[in-house]
C-alpha cells in the first residue's frame, strides 16, 4: 500500500469516527439544516488542517515543554463541550422557533477541532507516523488529503442530520433527540477525566 493511500485510510478512521464535531454537525443539520450545517462542516475541516500544520511544525513539542499550555487546552475542552451539551439540553426542540439558539459558524467549527481531544489525538499521532521524520512534502500531502477527507466525512454526519430533521419534526421528539446528543457529549467528556 502507498504511504498516500496509508494516510487516507488513517484519516478515513479519525474524521468518521464519532466525536463531538461530528455529533454537533449532526445535531446542526437537524436543527438548522444541511446548507447550515456546512458552516460548522467547513471550519471544523480548516481548523483540524491548521491544527494538523501546527502540530507538524512544533506545536505539540511545545506543550511538551510547557505543560501549563496542555493542561489549560484540556480543560478548556472540556468547558467548551459542557457549554455544547447544556445549550443542547436546554434547547426548546422547535426547529422554526426564533429563540437564542444560533446557528453554526465556521469559526465555532474550527474552535471546537482546537478544544476537541480526539483532534489532537489524531494530529499528534499521524503527524508521528506519517511526517515524523520532519518531512514537510509529507506533512502537506497528510494535510491535503486530510482537508478531502475531513470535510467529506464531517459532512457525512451533517447528511444524516438532514434525513433525522424530517422524523424531527415535533418539538418533544426534537428535544429528546438533543438532550441524547448533549448526553453523549457530556459522556466523551468523561474519557478526558
Amino acid at each position: 500500500m502507498s504511504v498516500l493511500a496509508s494516510m487516507a485510510g488513517f484519516a478515513v478512521a479519525a474524521s468518521i469516527t464519532p466525536g463531538p464535531v461530528n455529533l454537533v454537525a449532526l445535531a446542526s443539520s437537524v436543527r438548522f439544516g444541511f446548507r447550515a450545517a456546512m458552516w460548522h462542516v467547513s471550519g471544523a475541516t480548516l481548523g483540524f488542517v491548521l491544527l494538523l500544520l501546527l502540530v507538524g511544525h512544533g506545536l505539540y513539542a511545545l506543550m511538551e515543554r510547557i505543560p501549563l499550555l496542555a493542561v489549560s487546552t484540556k480543560w478548556a475542552g472540556i468547558v467548551f463541550l459542557l457549554y455544547m451539551a447544556c445549550r443542547l439540553a436546554l434547547d426548546d426542540g422547535r426547529l422554526g422557533s426564533d429563540n437564542t439558539v444560533r446557528r453554526p459558524s465556521i469559526w465555532a467549527g474550527a474552535v471546537m477541532q482546537w478544544l476537541n481531544p480526539k483532534a489532537w489525538l489524531a494530529a499528534v499521532a499521524g503527524v508521528g507516523v506519517y511526517c515524523g521524520e520532519g518531512d514537510g512534502l509529507r506533512l502537506w500531502q497528510f494535510a491535503a488529503i486530510y482537508l478531502v477527507v475531513c470535510y467529506l466525512s464531517v459532512a457525512s454526519w451533517a447528511g444524516a442530520g438532514l434525513f433525522l430533521r424530517q422524523h424531527l419534526q415535533d418539538a418533544r421528539r426534537m428535544r429528546y433527540f438533543n438532550r441524547a446528543m448533549a448526553v453523549v457529549i457530556a459522556l466523551s467528556i468523561l474519557a478526558l477525566l
